[in-house]
């Protein structure tokens, strides 16, 4: 395992050279995380499998100190606008919900008393803060199947209305016929009339 403060280093990388309270709360959590699944961290494989609830800074902290991430298919985001993240181990299925105490914002002051403001205090405090004081940990059980989230990995159909690859077994099957899920339940976007040519 890194030393916390590479691990701090390495995620004000991902987040150009820029290191924000978020991203140190992301750290702390994936740090925790390890302990509470007895995990050495970061990963090797893909044991672990992160749902985050919301995206941008927490997400580099997290992927850093775990090795869970977009790219490895082992984050995923169901975006509650929440700093929350659950870290589940794919093999024995515990899994445990990690949240920020409410109480933290108001108590970093106490730790970081000469910080120019609380954004600031935040930055610092996170760093210090015992892990009681910063974080609180669940044990859940999913309501989803995580097996039909992973998928199977490479599997490759076409889309029988717009002709487009589909990986991962994302596809619908609707009416005898196999479709994206786009085609299916509607885009998030409109084509325009006619493809650019490369």
């Amino acid at each position: 395992m890194q030393t916390f403060e590479s691990l701090l280093q390495e995620s004000a990388e991902r987040h150009h050279n820029h290191l924000c309270p978020r991203q140190v709360l992301g750290v702390r959590m994936g740090m925790y995380a390890g302990e509470l699944l007895g995990m050495e961290f970061p990963q090797q494989g893909k044991r672990v499998f992160c749902f985050v609830e919301t995206d941008g800074c927490l997400t580099d902290g997290i992927a850093t100190v775990t090795g869970c991430w977009w790219g490895s298919r082992t984050m995923r985001l169901i975006d509650y606008g929440k700093t929350a993240a659950t870290f589940i181990d794919t093999h024995t299925q515990r899994a445990f919900r990690i949240t920020p105490i409410l109480t933290a914002r108001k108590r970093a002051y106490a730790y970081a008393p000469n910080a120019p403001d609380k954004w600031h205090a935040q930055l610092q405090a996170y760093q210090v803060m015992p892990t009681y004081e910063l974080l609180c940990a669940q044990q859940v059980k999913l309501t989803l199947d995580l097996q039909k989230i992973i998928s199977q990995h490479g599997l490759r159909v076409v889309c029988e209305q717009c002709g487009e690859d589909i990986i991962n077994e994302r596809f619908v099957e609707r009416d005898g016929m196999c479709l994206c899920r786009a085609c299916a339940d509607g885009a998030y976007y409109e084509m325009d009339a006619i493809p650019l040519e490369p």
